[in-house]
């Protein structure tokens, strides 16, 4: 069986003493990828240009550069600008496209010294919650291959969790970065809006949502690529500074919420799993309260998908009238919606949009941080958009996604790290949230919250 990835950690520690070198740490990854075709997580590889460059990052150690990724294998999820890679966005109008640049946090990465051994895969423009596209067909959950790991990184996340690399960049627009690697068993950050510096790349569905997302195995490594990636940049007029973190975690005034406060259906397992894990963070010493947000009349999650659907449809409306074929037949329906959407009907999701935000913003000045479920149910089989059930009840096509889009509209940070199974072995997730700009803090709290579920 092919070794498992260290984590990034390990492997920038070991490539800058020079037990290893960057080369052998990319051909190992690229050996994993090959042994893993049938998950279907890694749909473009590029090894003449991953070795070349992983020989610029030895090449770099020798000069006496220093890097804190030096010669860590990622992979970049397939909507984020690589240059010189295939991205596609899953998408067959993208089917040729190469990125002329790389984005502003990949730009970065790679001067950590960070070496790109693949592309994830996602659904076409991370618009489904499950991965799949008309290119590269389904990604598999690592646990059992009829499931899905969800979407829209699946790739990203299943390529973490696979350990076919230690690290992996999604995007997050309504929790595409924290539903997969809670699915999947790994940790999954959602940075504040602009702590991570957007584009250049493609245009955004999303108006004002969407963020660079890192996914790894423990919140280590994700601290570790948030470092490397955070800052603003004169090129992205939303980046922002982030707050250094807190003195000390242990005043922070820690909430749970079962449900967000809102009605929604919940299997048992994630349910009683997330209060055992309230009773263990509890015993640990946590001083937790029981609050859930209150949201304003009408800051529902059908009220916002007006917001995408018109996204979509402003961006590849002419396409889908000249041929709707060519679209993955579930985003075809989005786009049909989004072209009967009326002024008023947009304006309204953005009145939404902007309840929900004060409604978490009126939360955060009674807490510092929110605990509640990522998801409310674990995977499903890699056929259907949706499970058929969440506690006890028929599923709706959004059911299993309701507890992590509100926390994109008010731009906050929001991570998900594993905190339970069912009986088959299959993960859901802790969410942790806190308000804008407090990323380090919510990170260093998620580390220790990590740690004493791992005792």
């Amino acid at each position: 069986m092919t070794k498992r990835a260290n984590s990034a950690r390990e492997i920038a520690a070991d490539v800058t003493a020079g037990r290893t070198s960057a080369v052998d740490t990319a051909q190992a990854a690229l050996a994993r990828i090959d042994a893993a075709k049938a998950l279907n997580a890694v749909v473009t590889i590029d090894p003449v240009r991953t070795l070349a460059d992983a020989a610029v990052v030895d090449a770099r150690l020798r000069a006496g550069e220093t890097m804190r990724l030096a010669g860590v294998p990622i992979i970049v999820k397939d909507n984020i600008w690589a240059g010189g890679w295939r991205i596609t966005q899953g998408s067959r109008l993208f089917a040729d496209f190469i990125a002329p640049t790389d984005a502003i946090a990949i730009e970065r990465l790679r001067k950590a010294g960070a070496v790109i051994v693949g592309i994830g895969a996602t659904s076409e423009f991370a618009s489904k919650g499950v991965t799949t596209s008309q290119l590269y067909g389904p990604t598999r959950h690592p646990l059992d291959p009829t499931l899905t790991p969800g979407g829209s990184s699946g790739g990203p996340a299943v390529a973490v969790a696979a350990g076919l690399v230690p690290l992996a960049i999604g995007t997050d627009a309504g929790g595409s970065s924290r539903r997969p690697p809670a699915h999947v068993g790994v940790a999954g950050f959602k940075p504040s809006y602009g702590a991570i510096p957007y584009g250049p790349g493609f245009a955004e569905p999303f108006f004002g949502l969407s963020v660079i997302a890192p996914i790894a195995a423990d919140v280590a490594d994700i601290t570790l690529a948030f470092e490397a990636m955070a800052g603003a940049d004169p090129r992205d007029p939303d980046s922002a500074v982030v707050a250094p973190e807190a003195d000390d975690i242990a005043g922070l005034r820690i909430a749970f919420s079962p449900r967000l406060g809102l009605d929604v259906a919940v299997d048992d397992v994630v349910a009683n799993g997330l209060v055992s894990v309230i009773e263990r963070l509890s015993a640990a010493g946590l001083q937790i309260s029981h609050r859930d947000p209150v949201w304003p009349p009408g800051a529902t999650e059908d009220a916002i998908m007006p917001l995408q659907h018109a996204g979509l449809a402003a961006l590849y409306g002419d396409a889908f009238r000249k041929d709707a074929a060519v679209f993955d037949p579930d985003i075809a329906k989005q786009i049909e919606r989004g072209l009967a959407w009326s002024g008023a009907d947009v304006a309204g999701a953005l009145v939404a949009s902007t309840a929900i935000a004060n409604g978490f913003a009126a939360f955060f000045t009674e807490a510092d941080l929110l605990l509640a479920p990522t998801v409310p149910c674990v995977a499903w089989p890699f056929t259907q958009l949706a499970p058929d059930m969440i506690g006890g009840r028929a599923a709706s096509p959004r059911g299993h996604a309701v507890f992590t889009p509100f926390v994109n509209h008010a731009r906050l940070p929001a991570i998900s790290i594993p905190c339970g199974a069912d009986e088959r072995g299959l993960p859901f997730g802790l969410q942790i949230i806190a308000r804008r700009g407090q990323d380090r803090t919510l990170l260093r709290a998620a580390k220790h919250i990590e740690a004493q579920l791992q005792a």
